[in-house]
């Protein structure tokens, strides 16, 4: 139970940000780990709001860095000050090799054929996402699509093999949370080392300040709309969350991932992202050079 000052400070925090992030469930807030006020009242706010436990957890600290570093309580002002957040700053101290902020039209493909025939279509931006088991398979497939973007401007990264993106001289590889947080420290170093760009998926606030402290290339932050395409672990972040996500993260490139169909583009670039990632819409299409052209057209507003 909230005493009457908290209750009040939470429902301000809800009611003014309820309308930017509507859609999502109540959820029963985590335990608290101080007594603070705002802390509590961001933790239950941010709750009720719909975000899970440990993104609720992130902005109920957020919130409280930021009223101590302004001095007052402001519900109006939802937190958006990477130093809040304990985000690192720029120049950052850990960092990968950086890439353009702009990656424009993103294709995530099954294959090394898919990579080479959309690189020569010209999408700016391709990811080999091949799923096998195969060591060996892998190698050779990852081997074929840097061989692939050759002659293109395309830049390649691979989901996921990272040593052989290493051993193949890919432009980057793409990680995910689990592949991130697998990663011992001396692998890490090993990846940073070797001049490969990072990009890595973030589902929410907690994952972003998770993938920050490695200094990616580029953060991926989604599902933005639901997607049939893998089990999700979060539920679709929608516009409002992407708008609130690509202004904490802003001096990073930003890829927005999930079901985002080319109707959908001039909403999803209004939030601020530079680059959105599409898989069905190309390897679905009737004439997939044809849709990669209008997709691009697309990205250009």
């Amino acid at each position: 139970m909230l005493d009457a000052t908290t209750a009040a400070m939470a429902q301000s925090i809800q009611s003014l940000h309820a309308a930017t992030f509507a859609g999502f469930e109540p959820l029963q807030p985590p335990a608290p780990t101080t007594n603070d006020p705002v802390y509590v009242a961001a933790l239950h706010a941010c709750s009720q709001l719909g975000f899970i436990a440990h993104d609720a957890e992130c902005l109920a600290r957020a919130w409280l860095a930021q009223s101590t570093r302004t001095g007052q309580f402001d519900a109006a002002l939802w937190p958006s000050d990477p130093r809040d957040f304990g985000l690192q700053t720029t120049p950052r101290a850990s960092a990968f090799v950086t890439c353009p902020q702009a990656l424009g039209l993103y294709a995530v493909l099954p294959d090394a054929n898919w990579v080479g025939r959309m690189a020569r279509a010209g999408v700016p931006t391709v990811q080999l996402r091949y799923k096998s088991e195969d060591a060996v398979a892998i190698a050779q497939e990852v081997r074929k699509a840097v061989a692939a973007v050759a002659g293109t401007p395309a830049l390649l990264f691979i989901n996921d093999h990272w040593r052989e993106a290493i051993a193949a001289g890919a432009y980057g590889v793409h990680l995910g949370q689990e592949d991130l947080d697998a990663l011992t420290h001396e692998e890490l170093q090993t990846l940073r080392c070797s001049g490969l760009r990072l990009g890595v998926s973030t589902h929410g606030y907690a994952e972003m300040v998770r993938a920050d402290a490695v200094g990616p290339s580029y953060i991926a932050m989604g599902a933005v709309f639901p997607t049939t395409l893998k089990k999700m672990a979060t539920a679709p972040q929608g516009l409002g969350r992407l708008a609130a996500y690509a202004k904490l993260m802003k001096s990073y490139p930003q890829v927005a991932i999930g079901g985002i169909g080319q109707d959908q583009f001039a909403e999803v670039l209004a939030t601020g992202v530079g680059s959105i990632a599409v898989v069905r819409a190309l390897v679905n299409a009737d004439q997939p050079e044809e849709a990669a052209a209008s997709l691009m057209a697309a990205m250009r507003g």
